[in-house]
């Protein structure tokens, strides 16, 4: 045990602040030597103290799965995100709803997504859940081929700020995505109606409605396009006046040239 209470508490502090994930209790204790090492009391009640002295600071104390972190407040985080140059990453509505079947329902087999949301699911989906190991295979079905069965990760809580999955929105107040969009404070982007399917995240360049506006070259080469579209348009008028002219000064009818 360290000499007093307080070095305890700065210990812990100090830890949490620069581990970067949320430690448990166990990982705190592995700080100390074995012959000194607090007690999983000791340590959950500096973790309560700590809790309770950022009550009213810009930061708190958060539990995630069997590990606590440091965080900013939610209600802080529109002038936070002014730090980060990167715009905020979109996900499509067929991953986002993909993603809510697999935490609802885990553990579950693609088929039985596909089964749910009446429509195949895109391997690009299920390959970006595992890249940003929000998913993971959980084991297989006993049934004929085996299929994979997919459940969600500890790096799932951690991103969406959840203790554990008894925090997800109940799903009898939910009726589609975008509500549970809303509660995990998720930005959806408007489909365009018979779009196929997105596989993964929209491009950050894409606006509110999800798709990419067009830049100024763009839209100067457009706008030269359509003169020159224009002027040819214009030309061949000419054109055919000038032959229908000749025609008549010849004594041939137009169609004939």
């Amino acid at each position: 045990m360290t000499d007093t209470p307080s070095d305890l508490q700065n210990i812990v502090e100090a830890a949490l602040l620069v581990a970067g994930v949320p430690l448990t209790l166990d990982k705190l204790q592995s700080l100390f030597p074995e012959d000194s090492r607090p007690t999983r009391d000791d340590l959950l009640a500096v973790l309560k103290q700590i809790e309770n002295e950022c009550a009213h600071r810009g930061v708190e104390l958060r539990q995630i799965d069997k590990g606590w972190r440091f965080q900013t407040r939610e209600k802080y985080a529109e002038w936070i995100a002014r730090l980060s140059e990167e715009r905020p990453v979109r996900y499509s509505r067929a991953l986002l709803e993909t993603l809510a079947i697999i935490a609802y329902r885990q553990p579950v087999t693609r088929g039985e997504i596909e089964d749910i949301r009446g429509v195949a699911v895109s391997s690009e989906i299920i390959k970006t859940l595992t890249g940003r190991e929000w998913i993971r295979e959980v084991g297989r079905r006993d049934v004929p081929g085996r299929p994979v069965l997919y459940g969600t990760t500890r790096g799932f809580l951690e991103h969406f700020n959840l203790k554990g999955l008894d925090e997800l929105p109940p799903l009898a107040e939910l009726r589609d995505v975008d509500k549970i969009a809303a509660e995990l404070n998720l930005r959806l982007p408007v489909d365009e109606p018979n779009a196929p399917e997105a596989g993964g995240d929209e491009s950050p360049e894409a606006g509110a409605s999800g798709h990419a506006e067009p830049s100024a070259d763009a839209a100067d080469a457009q706008g030269r396009a359509s003169a020159a579209r224009d002027r040819t348009s214009d030309a061949a008028a000419d054109e055919t006046t000038s032959l229908e002219a000749r025609a008549d000064d010849e004594g041939h009818p137009a169609a004939e040239l």
